[in-house]
């Protein structure tokens, strides 16, 4: 069987599978439940179009790494066919631990978990039912092997993930300030002291990447619509477990089930475990919330009609705190008017912050390699004022009431 496969992606055109190995992780059904799990969470109540999925990214992924293991080699860094391999791998399964709607329902379907953690868990799993084969990765993975370069190249500043992901995102939901040039950043890196740079003639591409992240940010990500939206999807699920807890019966698939019926922490993961997670999808809420609406409680079905019926609750957004005595104030309308307790008003009642920082030094630098062989900071090496301003975070406070007819 010829695994060495074609993909067609609208970003970079044909995608061809590195190996055998790609070929036959791709077609298992953990990875293949990245096709029902949507990239971008509930932006696609914002934009539209935004209704790609975890497996589009991936394979773009997959496809980054190869042009940057091209392109390194042909520098004169070395790389080993078996990392080489395990690069593919690693940025492969770099979001096969996420659960429905992305970033949305993460700490909240288990408890305190990461998407990076449940990855792992998947990884390790999955390297068990192929002899092994994904050891080297999974250390890449974890940002334990030797060669730092590697472990940056699948999570760092400049890493294969996001020169994928704001050039997608950026396609799909028609925001053109996001397209960023990742063929230009990739031909541009280089590996000084086993660490990523990016040569001289690349700062604008890099001054670029970080502009396209801090809009993409505040215009898409962080979008007072989409913000409103996954803060109503976690308290369905909120409220959905408290319901559970004193005994009302539910209707949901057996998955979505399990995980609200207990409170999973990485210790309660096990191999039956992964496996149930891996049955959830965004599926799973959408026909659940589509029963729940319907039901008798008054917070379960007016949460779930307002994301059903794209109805969301109002939200203001400030760039200073916001007065508490507003909370209060809309807070006792919502009690008033339909006769309900301070507990159940909350859920649709609250406040919250939201931040933004393009660029995080103190993780991890962005250096550029001058002609002369210097390395220096992006911050200090550009000539763009605001790129230090970039580095600061900027936290803006925003509180969400119901609209008058709730």
């Amino acid at each position: 069987m010829n695994k060495l496969k074609i993909f067609n992606d609208p970003i970079y055109g044909f995608i061809t599978i590195p190996n055998a190995l790609i070929f036959d992780l791709i077609q298992h059904k953990y990875f293949q439940r990245l096709r029902r799990i949507t990239q971008m969470g509930m932006s696609y109540l914002v934009y539209p179009g935004a209704h790609h999925t975890r497996f589009h990214h991936a394979i773009g992924c997959v496809h980054l790494m190869k042009q940057a293991v091209n392109v390194l080699s042909f520098k004169g860094v070395t790389i080993s066919e078996d990392e080489e391999n395990a690069l593919y791998i690693a940025i492969l399964l770099h979001d096969i631990g996420h659960g429905p709607f992305s970033h949305a329902m993460e700490h909240t379907i288990v408890k305190g978990l990461s998407h990076e953690q449940i990855s792992l868990l998947f990884m390790e799993q999955l390297n068990k039912e192929f002899n092994s084969s994904l050891t080297l990765a999974i250390e890449i993975f974890k940002g334990t092997y030797p060669k730092k370069f590697m472990c940056q190249l699948v999570s760092g500043q400049l890493d294969m993930d996001r020169a994928d992901y704001l050039k997608r995102d950026s396609f799909y939901t028609g925001v053109a300030e996001g397209n960023i040039s990742s063929e230009r950043l990739i031909t541009m890196l280089n590996v000084v002291n086993d660490c990523l740079v990016v040569e001289e003639k690349g700062i604008y591409s890099v001054e670029k990447f970080l502009n396209a992240r801090r809009f993409m940010y505040w215009q898409v990500y962080l979008h007072k619509t989409g913000i409103v939206a996954e803060q109503l999807l976690i308290r369905v699920l909120k409220r959905a477990k408290e319901l559970k807890k004193s005994g009302i019966a539910l209707e949901s698939s057996y998955a979505f089930n399990y995980f609200l019926e207990h409170n999973i922490a990485l210790n309660d993961f096990n191999e039956s475990t992964v496996k149930l997670f891996s049955e959830l999808d965004d599926f799973d809420i959408i026909s659940a919330m589509k029963q729940w609406q319907h039901h008798a409680d008054f917070v379960l079905s007016n949460l779930c009609k307002m994301i059903i019926n794209r109805d969301l609750l109002k939200i203001k957004v400030k760039t200073k705190t916001i007065n508490k005595d507003k909370l209060q104030k809309h807070l006792q309308k919502l009690i008033t008017t339909h006769h309900i307790t301070k507990k159940e008003a909350e859920y649709f009642v609250f406040m919250g912050t939201i931040s933004n920082q393009a660029y995080m030094p103190k993780t991890q630098n962005i250096n550029i390699l001058h002609k002369s062989g210097k390395i220096e900071d992006i911050t200090e090496a550009s000539d763009l004022f605001n790129l230090k301003a970039l580095s600061k975070p900027v936290t803006k406070y925003y509180i969400c009431y119901p609209k008058e007819k709730l």
